[in-house]
């Protein structure tokens, strides 16, 4: 089984940085791929980054060249940092590991106000 914590979120205002962590349990971590994913009030959850074991990426369009997702492996950890955001990336962000069934963080929150 893995644990996932979140952390990182608050609030920002538009235009603004923040970075957001998810540290993993266990002995496995570098060899599953990682996925941050987000959701909003009254929408569903939507993949936002993915990080391959061997670090190969891939984003929703609406992020890219703003977000960057990156491991590191020695301290189990995976992050995204997100730049020049938005109001509508306000959400919740959670990490996911999939290995097995795919276990998910409790989320952080992200909120991007003036």
């Amino acid at each position: 089984q893995v644990q996932l914590v979140e952390s990182g979120g608050g609030l920002v205002q538009p235009g603004g940085s923040l970075r957001l962590s998810c540290a993993a349990s266990g002995s496995l971590f570098s060899i599953y791929a990682m996925g941050w994913y987000r959701q909003a009030p009254g929408t569903l959850r939507e993949l936002v980054a993915t990080i391959s074991s061997g670090g190969n990426t891939n984003y929703v369009d609406s992020v890219k060249g703003r977000f960057t997702i990156s491991r590191d492996n020695a301290k189990n950890t995976v992050y995204l940092q997100m730049n020049s955001l938005k109001a509508e990336d306000t959400a919740v962000y959670y990490c996911k590991a999939n290995i097995g069934m795919g276990y998910w963080g409790k989320g952080t929150l992200v909120t991007v106000s003036s």
